[in-house]
Formats: C-alpha cells, structure tokens, sequence
C-alpha cells in the first residue's frame, strides 16, 4: 500500500489489522502513552468518541481497531499534525468511521455540539507552563507543555461535550494527580477508575490513566498497577499484549 508522503515523512506500522500511521521525526511522535490510553479506553457499539489534541490521529485509528464505537473524531490545533493524521486515516481507509477536525481545544465547545459524544479521551501537554520551556512554536514542545491549553480548558470543554454519565479517558502524570482529581470534580466530571503505571515493579509510576464519568457519583475504583518491564528491554506480557505485539 503506498501514500502521499512529504519530505522526512514515514510510515509506521501499528501492528493491528494492517494498519499504519504517517509520522515526522522532527515533530512530536506518539509513545507508549497513546498506546496505553487506547487499551484503557472504552468506546462501546453505536457510541461516538472524541479525541482532544489527536495529534497525528493515533488515538481514534487505534480505537478504531480495538473497539466496537461507530465514529470516531480527533481535534488538532497545528494544521500540519492535523494533515499528517487526515492522510492516515485515507490510506487506511478508514474516511467513513474517523474524521480529523482542525481547531483549538479551549473553543471545542463552539466547535461541536453540545452532549455530542459518548466518550472524549485526550493525552494532553503533562508539563505547567515554563517547565523547561524552549521555543513555544516548537510542535514537540506544544505537544508537551501547557502552551496552547490548560488542563481546565481540557476539563472545561469535555464537560460541554459529554452527554450525561458520558465517559472521559486521560493518560497524564502521576506528579500532577491532586490537581487532577480535584479539577475533575470542579468541572462535573467524576473520577471512577484509576490506573498506575510503573516503568519496573520496584520504581515508582511514571503514567496514570484515569476515566471520569460527566455527573457520576463521587467512587473511584484504583486498578492493580500495569508494569511495563519485567527487565530491561524486556515487556511484560500484559504489556505486549496490549500493543498486540507478535
């Protein structure tokens, strides 16, 4: 299968129903935490799932592939990363179930309809603000700081968007769970189940994937942790599994 690539541009395979996936290795390429993100997500039959800041579309073509949810659309605020993530999804075929929408996080609300989707999930910026900031039209360091949006402006427009007892996906940083739960809540989104994830079994998580619920009630389940090595260069089989790894 070929496709229209531009210059320095490659295709990755994903490993899952033949499909891969445009990317540029001077912009920000996705990493084990999409891949992870998309394993905890649930997006049922019939349902419509939004992914805020898809980046090269990473999220919904794996959601695609994983679950059984009718439509699926990502929102990108940087036109190129929103080109790159629209010509995967037409060269794997996929234009009738995934559509790219090029637009700003903090202004979703407007964008789509209210109560619109079922499920939102986002692997949005981990770092505040200046953290280590170098260039601020830079596409990794908009990918990886709290340029462009905040985590309340994630919260906010998800709350908008999700119908009632909706569900919100989010892989984040452990470092920033108390301002996580708390801004949840504050926003109507309840915490309901939790995830640690640790690099080995005896080093502290370095990832937490968490689901709200859009006006749950206040019950968090905390999941047995996912170890990603069992030794070094070595997954665990939970893990190769999850990345539906041969």
């Amino acid at each position: 299968m070929t496709t229209n690539l531009k210059q320095e541009e490659r295709l990755d395979d994903l490993q899952i129903h033949g499909y891969e996936i445009i990317q540029h290795p001077g912009r920000f390429c996705f990493g084990m935490d999409a891949v992870l993100l998309s394993n905890f997500a649930a997006v049922k039959k019939g349902e419509s799932a939004l992914d805020l800041g898809t980046g090269t579309g990473i999220i919904p073509i794996l959601l695609e592939a994983k679950t059984e949810g009718e439509h699926f659309t990502g929102l990108e605020i940087q036109k190129e990363s929103a080109d790159m993530a629209q010509r995967s999804v037409a060269h794997n075929h996929l234009e009738q179930k995934i559509t790219i929408q090029t637009g700003d996080i903090k202004e979703a609300g407007t964008i789509f309809s209210p109560a619109s989707f079922d499920v939102i999930t986002t692997n949005p910026p981990y770092m505040l603000g200046e953290h280590g900031l170098k260039n601020e039209a830079d596409a990794k360091t908009i990918a990886r700081h709290e340029v462009l949006c905040t985590l309340d402006d994630i919260l906010r427009e998800s709350a908008k968007l999700l119908k009632f007892k909706g569900r919100f996906y989010m892989v984040h940083r452990p470092f920033r769970l108390p301002e996580i739960l708390t801004k949840m809540s504050m926003h109507g989104i309840e915490p309901k189940r939790m995830r640690l994830v640790h690099p080995y079994i005896d080093k502290e998580p370095n990832m937490v994937l968490i689901e709200g619920s859009r006006g749950g009630r206040p019950r968090m389940k905390v999941e047995p942790p996912l170890i990603v090595y069992r030794e070094p260069g070595v997954y665990t089989e939970e893990l190769l599994q999850g990345y539906s790894m041969k």
